[in-house]
């Protein structure tokens, strides 16, 4: 009987032990901030490990980073990508031929001229200076060749609209590697969620906002999130206000070189991985209902949240290809 309870004893010590650890991490990062929760049975700290890969993303496609290498193949420089560059590149060729151009990263000089990127806005934007700069616009005139960047015209390249996405995927990735089977990432709001929520014992839960122009935050629903990504874009996320009280939607259309106009104003995209989610809630901001209905009937693969402006001013939503409720 003492045999037995000692047996018993140590048992219950052995599954203390391993039982696994709520880590919760946070901090900033690409000009907004991360948070992490993960379930680890040894109890790692990744915090060191997460900074280290935000400077390798950082270090390769940050337009604000005058040394790297995206910035450097901006100057006209010949550089030798890296994997994440690659991967980047590749996934967000592929966006882009599936949009027929609504995700475009050669958009970067747009951007720029109307403030809304790393050098500043050309002062007294007129259509003669828009029309000039989408002379360089097309990603269809770039491509990858031995390690490196061909491109036809000076087109300024800028990855922001995927990279966040991206990073959260890194992330992502790097807990997978470490045997982290349960883990919930999210950078300025792109989100990655694999597992449950161990401390919870259900699924994840995450917050779709409601599009607020004056900063506050609520909810228009919170969704259970397993094995997915969601990335969120939104007109009234961020936007400048001209000195005639214009407001300004960040999302450039492709086509035209100015800022959006679209009845859309928060579109929210569950996919495999955070950087397609997020790429393809910035293409389907410019799109409009119709076409993004049309896309998604063919694409099965994608959930997609739609927030806009009905013509009677009032807010709808819309739930394509069977996005949570």
């Amino acid at each position: 009987m003492k045999h037995f309870t000692l047996l018993l004893l140590l048992f219950l010590i052995v599954s203390c032990q391993q039982e696994p650890k709520n880590i919760k991490l946070s901090g900033p990062v690409f000009g907004t901030s991360y948070s992490a929760q993960y379930h680890s049975k040894d109890d790692t700290n990744f915090k060191k490990q997460f900074d280290s890969l935000f400077n390798v993303v950082n270090e390769s496609m940050s337009t604000y980073i005058p040394e790297s290498k995206i910035s450097r193949i901006n100057k006209g420089e010949a550089v030798l990508v890296d994997k994440h560059f690659t991967r980047v590149f590749e996934k967000a060729k592929l966006i882009y031929r599936m949009t027929e151009g609504a995700f475009d990263p050669t958009i970067g000089a747009v951007v720029n001229a109307w403030d809304f990127g790393p050098e500043g806005k050309i002062t007294n934007v007129d259509s003669t200076a828009i029309d000039s700069l989408m002379k360089s616009v097309g990603f269809n005139r770039m491509g990858l060749k031995n390690g490196k960047v061909v491109k036809s015209s000076p087109s300024f390249l800028d990855f922001n609209a995927i990279a966040k996405g991206y990073g959260v995927d890194v992330l992502g990735e790097f807990l997978e590697a470490k045997g982290v089977t349960d883990y919930l990432v999210e950078i300025g709001g792109e989100i990655r969620a694999r597992g449950i929520n161990l401390e919870k014992q259900s699924p994840w839960k995450v917050g779709i906002d409601d599009p607020n122009f004056e900063g506050e935050q609520s909810y228009s629903k919170v969704i259970p999130l397993q094995d997915e990504a969601m990335a969120t874009s939104g007109t009234y996320r961020k936007f400048k206000v001209d000195e005639n009280g214009n407001r300004y939607a960040h999302i450039i259309n492709t086509k035209t070189g100015y800022p959006s106009k679209t009845n859309i104003l928060s579109v929210s995209v569950l996919a495999e991985d955070c950087m397609t989610a997020d790429a393809y809630a910035t293409a389907f901001q410019t799109m409009g209902i119709d076409k993004v209905t049309d896309f998604l009937y063919r694409h099965s693969e994608l959930k997609v949240f739609v927030i806009f402006e009905n013509d009677k001013n009032e807010l709808e939503t819309v739930s394509l290809n069977d996005f949570p409720e």
